[in-house]
């Protein structure tokens, strides 16, 4: 039975007095839960948001990494320095890194055997645009980033990575692909891991959905068959919504 992962995406938001308050409220609310809760905090949160998780079932990773060790990477943060300050997850190949910052396939591929080979659980993001859905192609974009993702894997690296299916046209919009069609882009992906790595290792896969998640919407989207949890964007950054998302199966 794989769990279902509810991670939130600060992006560039929250201060580190907000992210100590926010977890120290977060923590009380979903203390109970089975979910794993996880947030992906800005490079300034991260040492004050993993200090305020310790001792709460909270879990803290970045937003980003970049595949060398050291040297001269001006404004780079390596897979080592995160994992020296105790962060856990890492989001790689968000859609608006690929839109804004020139992130390929090639180096999320590179960033995801890096973040494995230091015990770095990433969060990989595939997605289509609005243009790419209506033009059909949705399930040839969405599991050929999958397999570049995932490119010179071995079977059991492949179970420690996070598949985060977010339609770029539903990223902060408002808008949602139906459940319908969300787990049908889940089942197209973990369909290729399988054809890639066997059926044994897509089953336990943890494949996520991202687009415009919030409390009115999660239980229909996390109950259905291959959806395991979410990534959270605007919706992560209101203790109170946030919340009700974790807990969406309470």
């Amino acid at each position: 039975m794989r769990r279902k992962v509810i991670a939130g995406n600060w992006k560039m938001n929250m201060l580190p007095n907000e992210a100590i308050s926010f977890i120290q409220e977060l923590s009380e609310k979903v203390k109970d839960t089975e979910n794993e809760v996880v947030l992906c905090v800005p490079y300034t949160d991260i040492f004050y948001s993993v200090l305020n998780a310790q001792g709460t079932n909270i879990k803290i990773g970045a937003q980003n990494m970049h595949w060398e060790e050291k040297g001269a990477y001006t404004g780079e943060v390596s897979a080592e320095m995160l994992k020296a300050v105790g962060v856990e997850y890492v989001i790689i190949g968000h859609s608006e890194r690929r839109q804004y910052f020139a992130e390929t396939d090639e180096t999320v591929n590179k960033k995801l055997k890096k973040a494995l080979s230091v015990g770095l659980k990433p969060i990989v993001c595939v997605g289509e645009t609005l243009e790419q859905r209506e033009q059909g192609v949705t399930a040839k974009i969405i599991t050929t980033q999958t397999e570049k993702a995932l490119d010179g894997l071995e079977p059991a690296d492949v179970e420690k990575v996070i598949i985060a299916y977010e339609p770029i046209w539903a990223i902060g919009t408002g808008k949602t692909a139906t459940r319908e069609d969300a787990n049908e882009a889940v089942k197209q992906i973990r369909q290729k891991v399988a054809e890639k790595y066997g059926q044994e290792t897509a089953d336990r896969v943890i494949i996520q959905y991202g687009g415009s998640v919030k409390a009115a919407n999660a239980k229909e989207l996390f109950e259905m068959s291959d959806i395991d949890g979410g990534l959270v964007g605007g919706a992560s950054l209101k203790a109170e919504e946030f919340s009700n998302i974790v807990n969406y199966n309470k």
